[in-house]
């Protein structure tokens, strides 16, 4: 890894603990919501060595594979593995899976137990892919229009460019949060960001859908 991203890395984790901290003196419990794949690896790392009384905080995810937790694709594994170590390991975590067979089948299930969670969220760390997605929010998703516009909490997504069905937190959940960063790294992910800053339509680059909110970018090569 670059020391640039190392850097960005460590300075998101500060920035989203200090909001963590923020909202803790006013409320019971506080909740972040953090994206997969293989870019927070070093930012969980990170923040998982912060100092706060993790036991009042909630953490899941922006979205999910829909695959056992042991699974190498499974976003929950990866939070398990670098997240909830260290100083974060007694923070509650809420997976967004079941036992069912198709997330079709247990998205009602799971969207009765986020709701138990502290919403808003005090933080979402969204990511984004080449194709402009964020969360399961893919262009070419079925489920897109349904994702953008639903006030349930959770969607069933499937996706023909993804070898996974998946679940993922709406739009309009993800947009209630207190504060929203995004983390992305690499020219070509700056670069779709720069065509979604130009345009409004969301159907062809999902992010665009939270460029109308204020929004902490973390970028680096």
């Amino acid at each position: 890894m670059s020391e640039a991203r190392r850097q960005l890395a460590e300075q998101l984790a500060e920035a989203v603990a200090e909001a963590l901290r923020s909202d803790l003196v006013t409320r019971q419990r506080v909740l972040l919501v953090v994206s997969g794949g293989s870019t927070p690896v070093a930012f969980f790392q990170a923040l998982a060595v912060q100092q706060l009384p993790w036991e009042r905080v909630d953490i899941t995810l922006a979205d999910e594979r829909w695959v056992s937790e042991v699974d190498s694709d499974s976003n929950a594994r990866l939070v398990r593995e670098h997240l909830l170590q260290a100083q974060a390991e007694s923070a509650t975590f809420f997976a967004l899976t079941t036992a069912d067979g198709t997330p079709e089948e247990g998205v009602d299930t799971l969207c009765q137990q986020v709701e138990t969670l502290a919403w808003p969220a005090s933080v979402v760390v969204l990511g984004m892919g080449a194709d402009g997605h964020t969360a399961s929010l893919f262009p070419d998703s079925r489920e897109l229009e349904l994702a953008l516009a639903s006030d349930d909490a959770l969607v069933a997504v499937r996706t023909p460019s993804q070898p996974q069905p998946r679940i993922t937190l709406s739009a309009a959940r993800l947009h209630q949060a207190r504060r929203h960063f995004l983390h992305i790294t690499g020219e070509d992910k700056r670069q779709v960001l720069a065509r979604a800053l130009t345009g409004d339509d969301v159907r062809k680059l999902p992010i665009r859908a939270f460029l109308s909110c204020p929004l902490a970018i973390y970028w680096a090569p």
